[in-house]
C-alpha cells in the first residue's frame, strides 16, 4: 500500500459501496476532476488492486440461499494432490469458496445450494468422488449475522 494515497484509498472505498458510479460521480465524490480519476482507476486496476467488478446478487431469490462450511480433510497431503485438488474444487460451482487452512482439517469449503437434499445429492456424486478426500465435516448455516464484501481500508 505504499504506493496509495489518500485519494486512492478513498476511490476504493467508494467504489466498494457503489461500483456502477460513472467516472464523473466518482471524482465529485473524492473532489478530483474526471480526468485524474479515470488516471487514478486505470492505475488501480493495471496494479491489480481492482480486481473485478461484480453485482452481489440475493441467494435466497434464486434459490441458492442455502449455505454450508465444509471441512475438508485430505487422506494425504504433497504438492501434487493440493493443487490437483484445487483444480477440482475450482470448476465446482457450488463452491463459491476455498481455503488452504491449517489445523484439523486441510480445507474450508463455502457451499451454496437450494436445500439439504441437494447439498447430500452434491456430497456423494461431486465431492464424493475426488479420491484424494479423506473425511469431511458439514457445518450448516441458520443465519447470517454479517455479510461484508469490502475490505476495511
Amino acid at each position: 500500500m505504499e504506493t496509495l494515497d489518500k485519494v486512492d484509498l478513498q476511490i476504493l472505498r467508494t467504489l466498494q459501496e457503489n461500483a456502477r458510479l460513472t467516472t464523473k460521480e466518482l471524482a465529485a465524490r473524492v473532489s478530483l476532476s474526471s480526468t485524474p480519476v479515470f488516471e487514478r482507476l486505470k492505475r488501480l486496476e493495471r496494479e491489480g488492486y481492482i480486481k473485478k467488478y461484480i453485482a452481489v446478487l440475493d441467494a435466497d431469490k434464486l434459490n441458492q440461499g442455502f449455505i454450508v462450511f465444509c471441512l475438508v480433510k485430505l487422506k494425504r497431503m504433497n504438492r501434487e494432490i493440493a493443487a490437483d485438488f484445487s483444480q477440482r474444487i475450482s470448476q465446482i460451482p457450488e463452491v463459491t469458496e476455498c481455503y488452504n487452512i491449517s489445523g484439523s482439517f486441510d480445507y474450508l469449503l463455502k457451499v451454496r445450494a437450494p436445500n439439504m437434499k441437494y447439498y447430500q445429492e452434491f456430497l456423494l456424486n461431486v465431492l464424493g468422488t475426488i479420491d484424494s478426500l479423506g473425511s469431511l465435516e458439514s457445518t450448516f448455516v441458520m443465519d447470517t449475522v454479517k455479510q461484508q464484501y469490502g475490505i476495511a481500508i
